[in-house]
């Protein structure tokens, strides 16, 4: 293990690696909103969600397990090499399978055919998905060198942003700068892997020990992509790209929230993983705790924040345009906390203890009712129906996790410090509410003073009740 890593310091590295992509979404959606307006962003969230099913297959289980297989051999140099080799083998050639399937799509599908241009751009993100390792850098908590690379291709996509895209027929450019944007940096990840493996072929691989935990996560993130992503696919074909673009602003607004709300998670995988393998059970625990601690912490007040100024954010960040997304907006953002409690428990406890057949039960249970949902509610709340239908597939989610964790449960629900956390959100949410009536200015400063009075008085509540991470 490597005992000179921060938690403190991999936390913050991550924070800026989270921080990168959402310096590029804020400072770009406002002006491109505005220019490719609700069709064209509805146009690039369906190529996005058709090409996350390909890249989902193409990583199978990878990003979760290679990182719990690599944190728990990495005090060996030789078997770390093996491992990441094997890994990344199995990654090239499912990735080579399915590009044969994806180029026979484009051919055979029509509605393919029309985004034929746009699937293609999006379709990059595979092989660079394969060439990042994110896996093995998560694994030896090498954080600081993927928050880098990410910041430095993020300020150079915002500055392409506003050389390159004027026109709503720079769509496909747009299209392409976000992928450089997200992936882009995943070509120098995997020039500089050297660093901490061998690319020097190994004797004696042993493909088949990863093929079923490899499948079984592989099976969660189907579970997982269809009430993330099928709901935007089911809305393009029951209503048009318009109502895409309002769902999608609502999407975009709830998974950055949710990024920063198991951003302390992302850093403690590895970490926790090493503790399972050395049966260090007291360490392991006391992490599971700061988790289940830290998404209260930060997921709550985000939630009741942005519901409450829902208006002001979208019209801030996406234009008057997207006032149509309020609603979506509102009802979906409950899933921060919700996602937040089942990455803790599937994650970080089921993955690392070897359940992650558990996990693959829960979000199965999620995705079926998102599907169902959908069907119902999508032809006549349009948008706003597929919001619902991601809640209550959330909610199912966390009930069949609580339920498999049963027996651990009230140690674990003492780490939330619920009541000192209401007993801040409370005056909080009264100052807010007061400040948004009083002032009759534009969005920018109203969500400065809102945000500032409101998080602000949050945080001096909980420092006046002792509150411990």
């Amino acid at each position: 293990m490597q005992k000179n890593a921060s938690i403190k310091l991999n936390f913050v590295m991550n924070i800026i690696l989270t921080a990168s992509a959402f310096l590029f979404s804020v400072v770009t959606s406002p002006y491109v909103s505005r220019i490719l307006l609700p069709e064209g962003t509805g146009r690039i969230a369906f190529a996005v969600s058709i090409t996350s099913y390909f890249a989902l297959i193409a990583r199978l289980g990878i990003p979760t397990y290679g990182i719990r297989a690599c944190a728990q051999v990495q005090d060996h140099p030789e078997e770390l090499t093996r491992t990441a080799q094997e890994i990344f083998l199995i990654n090239v050639v499912m990735t080579a399978v399915v590009y044969l399937v994806f180029f026979s799509s484009l051919i055979l599908i029509p509605s393919f055919r029309q985004e034929s241009l746009l699937l293609l751009i999006c379709s990059t993100t595979m092989i660079l998905n394969l060439l990042g390792v994110e896996w093995l850098y998560k694994a030896l908590e090498q954080y600081r060198a993927m928050a880098v690379r990410s910041l430095v291709f993020n300020l150079a996509a915002i500055l392409l942003t506003f050389l390159l895209v004027h026109t709503k027929e720079d769509l496909a450019v747009y299209g392409a700068i976000t992928v450089f944007a997200n992936v882009g940096a995943n070509g120098l990840n995997f020039f500089y892997a050297r660093k901490y493996i061998s690319f020097t072929p190994c004797k004696g691989y042993q493909f088949t020990r990863h093929l079923k935990p490899v499948f079984v996560l592989f099976a969660l993130s189907v579970a997982t992509t269809i009430y993330t992503n099928l709901d935007v696919v089911m809305l393009r074909m029951m209503t048009d790209s318009q109502e895409v673009g309002y769902y999608d602003a609502a999407v975009k607004i709830k998974n950055l929230m949710v990024i920063f709300a198991t951003s302390l998670g992302t850093v403690l995988l590895p970490r926790i993983s090493y503790y399972v393998k050395t049966d260090q059970q007291s360490q392991f625990h006391h992490l599971i705790k700061k988790s289940f601690s830290f998404v209260a912490l930060t997921a709550l007040p985000l939630c009741l924040y942005f519901i409450l100024m829902a208006e002001e954010c979208i019209s801030f960040i996406f234009g008057h345009a997207y006032l149509s997304a309020a609603g979506a907006v509102k009802i979906i953002l409950p899933t921060v906390f919700l996602i937040g409690l089942t990455n803790v428990i599937g994650i970080q406890m089921l993955v690392p203890l070897g359940k992650e057949h558990l996990v693959v039960y829960s979000t199965c249970a999620g995705a079926a009712v998102d599907v169902i949902l959908n069907a119902l509610l999508i032809p006549q709340y349009r948008s706003a129906g597929a919001a619902m239908g991601t809640l209550v597939a959330e909610i199912t989610v966390l009930l069949v996790q609580l339920w498999f964790i049963r027996a651990q449960l009230p140690a674990f629900c003492g780490a939330l410090q619920l009541k000192k956390i209401l007993a801040a959100l409370i005056p909080a949410s009264i100052l807010l509410v007061l400040l948004h009536q009083m002032l009759q200015t534009g969005s920018l400063l109203t969500l400065c003073i809102t945000s500032g009075g409101f998080f602000i008085l949050y945080g001096f509540i909980l420092i006046l009740s002792r509150y411990r991470l």
